[in-house]
């Protein structure tokens, strides 16, 4: 078994779109619209097939809170290097995102940073 896509609720399409594409070298497909529920959505590929589908609704509701919740916590995007991991984290901040936890090696040995993007999802970088 495999795990086919991951999806997210968000604010701003286009924004978050094209978020992934320009980091992380998304492939992104013709957008679904589905009037009648107010749903559009895209599915986001990366360069080994993983899908991340991106979706927004009019009615659905912020969170009221930046506190640790149950449930999913973050994506873990592998980049491939350290100095990719660098590189990208460095970036990102410059582009004004904000860094939640700068490029580091872990205590169970992994090496990554963790950026948030526009909407305060967080992405772990790691190689």
């Amino acid at each position: 078994m495999k795990i086919a896509h991951i999806a997210v609720w968000v604010k701003d399409l286009e924004n978050i779109k094209n978020f992934y594409i320009k980091y992380f070298n998304c492939i992104c497909n013709d957008k679904y619209v589905n009037e009648k529920k107010g749903f559009e959505s895209y599915f986001l590929k990366f360069e080994d097939d993983c899908r991340l589908e991106i979706m927004t609704r009019k009615d659905i509701k912020e969170r009221n809170t930046n506190d640790d919740m149950y449930g999913f916590a973050h994506i873990s995007i592998s980049v491939g290097s350290k100095e990719k991991v660098d590189s990208l984290t460095e970036e990102l901040e410059k582009d004004g995102f904000k860094i939640a936890s700068y490029p580091r090696t872990t205590g169970d040995g992994y090496y990554e940073s963790v950026v948030l993007d526009s909407e305060n999802n967080r992405i772990e970088i790691t190689i």
